[in-house]
């Protein structure tokens, strides 16, 4: 066979088995009763100096309870003080994600269109703005924080308000990013409006039930137990199925609620956090800041975060879901906080484990670029341990198209010019070793 023909074939060959991740199979644990499968952090090549390391640090911040998941099993699960597994504590605004997970259930189920006038639901006069400007304020908007409704009105109104009253008009709605809890505080009667339940007949039933996943919203704040905190990760992680069961089976949805979902603040989805993005906004800020999220952790994380530094973390690329309950850790903060960043420069540490910093992969690990399908770049996360790398991008025909150098965390790779298709990406160290491999579509 002609060379350039055996070296198609068999990037073709790759193109088709390439996913991502490695494949491994999810571990869903029982919905009753306390049986989870655990995996040892040292049969994962984790260090152990590290994670004891982590675990002290959490201990002085003032950390109630911290899990972390392997690809569904229980790698980590400490408690501090008198909190237990059976201790109940509050999400704060991380219950934000949980909701942007049900909007997308009561989506596919028929029951609204995120291009719905939130009137339709909550009727005329939920705000103070003009009624002509109240009518302009979509489900989308409620979940982008992009209502244009005023996040700070003044006293005795606070950005938790949602009396009318207190809901100004400041802008038209898609015009203007601002963390607005009141306004978001809407979706829980909107929900119950359109699917004739309470908030918690709803969440039990479409997803609290499925998963086993037992809490309750008390004053639009939804508390529970650690572990079903990890359930909610789990299900995320899982891409809204759990088990064989499609809990969020709108798979549009999903990939809009983990994908930039307006222009404004690239790191904010349906009301979770992105990281990896090139730029983010802060609560009670209009600054548009350079960057990702949290820099030390991978790119395609996923974040559910709330006041006082409740969080609960996902990271397909890794099979990763990391939950975090307690009082603040610091100075207290809406969402993001350095928390994240210091905690996941500890936890890194701790899954990057390798016997020398120059170790490689036996075989080649797979790469999780994003988006996929990319459009005009693709970021790539990288792993520490390899150092500065080559990223080369393959067509079909075994051409190298593009290529760029960087490190850890991630490299942007450009795609601009090149024709729509399928193209193969690989990671090599200086030597020319393959260290990493994934498919890409443009």
């Amino acid at each position: 066979m002609n060379p350039v023909l055996r070296y198609a074939a068999l990037l073709l060959f790759l193109l088709l088995t390439s996913t991502g991740r490695a494949q491994t199979p999810l571990y869903f644990p029982p919905t009753t009763g306390t049986t989870w499968a655990s995996t040892p952090p040292q049969s994962l090549g984790w260090c152990q100096p590290q994670l004891d390391t982590l675990l002290n640090y959490l201990g002085r911040q003032h950390t109630k309870g911290f899990i972390v998941l392997k690809d569904g099993r229980l790698v980590v699960e400490q408690y501090y003080g008198s909190f237990t597994r059976d201790s109940l504590w509050y999400w704060a605004s991380a219950g934000k994600s949980l909701t942007a997970t049900l909007v997308g259930v009561a989506r596919q189920d028929g029951l609204l269109s995120l291009s719905d006038s939130a009137s339709r639901f909550l009727g005329r006069g939920w705000t103070s703005a003009p009624a002509g400007k109240e009518r302009l304020i979509t489900v989308r908007h409620l979940l982008t924080m992009t209502s244009g409704l005023d996040d700070t009105p003044p006293a005795p109104c606070d950005n938790e308000s949602t009396q009318a009253a207190c809901l100004l008009y400041q802008t038209d709605a898609g015009t203007r990013w601002a963390y607005h809890t009141g306004a978001y505080r809407k979706l829980q009667p909107l929900l119950a409006a359109a699917s004739g339940l309470s908030m918690n007949q709803y969440t039990n039933q479409k997803i609290g039930n499925v998963i086993g996943m037992s809490g309750a919203w008390v004053n639009d704040v939804y508390y529970s137990r650690l572990r079903d905190a990890a359930r909610f990760g789990l299900l995320v992680l899982a891409r809204g199925n759990w088990n064989g069961t499609a809990v969020l089976r709108d798979t549009t949805y999903f990939r809009q609620m983990t994908t930039p979902s307006q222009p404004l603040n690239r790191s904010y989805g349906y009301l979770w956090w992105l990281n990896g993005q090139s730029s983010y906004m802060l609560p009670q800020s209009q600054l548009v800041l350079p960057g990702p999220l949290v820099p030390t952790a991978p790119a395609d994380m996923l974040m559910a975060l709330g006041k006082n530094d409740q969080k609960i973390y996902v990271v397909p690329s890794l099979g990763l879901v990391a939950v975090r309950l307690g009082q603040s850790a610091g100075q207290p903060k809406l969402a993001l906080s350095s928390f994240d960043t210091e905690l996941w420069r500890r936890l890194m540490a701790t899954v990057q484990c390798r016997p020398s910093a120059a170790a490689v992969p036996a075989h080649p690990a797979p790469l999780a670029p994003y988006p996929v399908p990319a459009a005009d770049e693709l970021t790539v996360p990288l792993d520490a341990a390899w150092g500065r790398v080559q990223l080369r991008l393959y067509n079909v025909l075994g051409r190298c198209v593009r290529s760029a150098t960087g490190q850890a965390p991630y490299q942007p790779l450009s795609l601009r010019g090149l024709p729509a298709g399928s193209y193969y990406l690989q990671a090599v160290d200086g030597q020319g070793q393959m260290l990493g491999s994934s498919r890409v579509l443009h």
